[in-house]
C-alpha cells in the first residue's frame, strides 16, 4: 500500500496496462527533497532574471553616461572654438595711425594679405603688397553698396569659404571684404583681401572677392558655385587712405578724389592709368562707427618709370 503521506504519482510512473498498477519508491523523491529542489531552482532562476536585468540596467547607465561624456566633451571643443573666434573680434588688433581719426580704428584678429609699407603721410601710405588668391564674384545691380547686391554676394562667397566647395571644407575667415570698380569684361583682378567690388566704366557690374587663407596656395578647393571664381592676384603697389565710419557711394567718391590729390604731390608714385578705386572693409557691421576701418586704394607705380 501506498503511504498516505506520499502524493499521487505523476501519470508517467502509472503503468499503461489497465491490470497493473506499481510505483518504484525509489525512484520517487522525498517531498520535501522535491520542494527544496522546485524552491531552489525557482530562486536560481529568479537570481539568472534580475542578473540579467542588472546588467540590462547597468549597459543603459554606462551608454547614458558615455553619451553624456561624449557630449560633454563636443560642447567643451565647441565652446572653446567659440572662445577663440569671439576672442578675435573681442580683442582686435590695430594698425599704425597716421592721424587722430586712425588711432580710434581697429580689425579684427584675422588674416589679411601680407603687405609692407614703403612710405607714409598723414594721409595715407604707399604699400608693397605680396601676391594672394582671391575668390570673387559678380554682384547684382548698378551700385557697389546697396544692401541687395552686397549681401547676396557675401553670403554667396562666405558659402564657398564655409563648405560649399568640392571637398565640403570649412576654411577660415580672412579680413578685410573689399568691393572694387572692374575696368572691362576679362580683365584679370588685383584686388586686396577678403572682398572686393569692382565697376566697368561703360557698364554697370561690380565685383566682390574674398582673400583665400595663404596656407591653401594655389591647391584651393573649387567652388560648387560657378558664380564664384578663383583668382591668383599678382604682386602690386598701393597707395592706401583709411576712414571710419559706414561705406557709401558718396563717401567712396569723395574718399578717392582725395587720395588722387594727394598723391599728386607725392614725389616718388603716381596713380596708374586706368585703375579703379578698391575698398577695403575689415569689420563686422556690428562695429561702433568710430571704431571702424576701412580702405580706399589705388594701385600706383614709381616715376622714375
Amino acid at each position: 500500500m501506498i503511504s498516505s503521506n506520499i502524493a499521487p504519482p505523476p501519470l508517467s510512473l502509472l503503468s499503461s496496462s489497465p491490470n497493473k498498477f506499481s510505483v518504484d519508491l525509489q525512484s520517487y523523491p522525498n517531498t520535501k527533497q522535491r520542494r527544496c529542489s522546485v524552491l531552489c531552482s525557482g530562486v536560481r532562476t529568479a537570481a539568472k532574471r534580475q542578473s540579467r536585468d542588472l546588467s540590462a540596467t547597468e549597459a543603459r547607465v554606462s551608454l547614458v553616461l558615455a553619451l553624456a561624456s561624449q557630449a560633454s566633451s563636443v560642447s567643451q571643443r565647441l565652446l572653446a572654438d567659440l572662445a577663440v573666434e569671439t576672442a578675435k573680434y573681442a580683442f582686435p588688433k590695430r594698425f599704425n595711425s597716421s592721424n587722430l581719426e586712425e588711432a580710434f580704428m581697429s580689425v579684427p584678429d584675422l588674416e589679411t594679405m601680407n603687405f609692407r609699407v614703403l612710405s607714409r603721410t598723414d594721409r595715407y601710405e604707399i604699400r608693397e603688397v605680396e601676391p594672394y588668391y582671391v575668390a570673387e564674384t559678380t554682384m547684382p545691380g548698378g551700385n557697389g553698396f546697396d544692401f541687395y547686391g552686397a549681401s547676396r554676394s557675401f553670403n554667396v562667397l562666405a558659402e564657398y569659404l564655409f563648405g560649399k566647395n568640392t571637398v565640403n571644407e570649412k576654411m577660415e575667415m580672412t579680413t578685410p571684404v573689399v568691393t572694387r570698380k572692374v575696368q572691362s569684361v576679362g580683365e584679370k583682378m588685383e584686388m586686396t583681401t577678403p572682398v572686393i567690388t569692382r565697376k566697368a566704366k561703360d557698364q554697370t557690374q561690380w565685383q566682390m572677392s574674398f582673400v583665400m587663407p595663404s596656407k591653401y596656395g594655389s591647391d584651393l578647393p573649387l567652388p560648387k558655385d560657378p558664380s564664384v571664381k578663383i583668382q591668383e592676384v599678382p604682386r602690386k603697389i598701393v597707395a592706401v587712405l583709411a576712414f571710419s565710419g559706414y561705406v557709401t557711394d558718396e563717401e567712396i567718391e569723395r574718399r578717392e578724389q582725395e587720395l588722387r590729390r594727394a598723391l599728386q604731390n607725392d614725389k616718388k608714385f603716381r596713380v596708374r592709368d586706368g585703375v579703379s578705386v578698391e575698398v577695403a572693409q575689415y569689420n563686422p557691421p556690428f562695429t561702433l562707427p568710430f571704431t571702424r576701418r576701412n580702405e580706399v586704394s589705388l594701385e600706383v607705380e614709381s616715376k622714375d618709370y
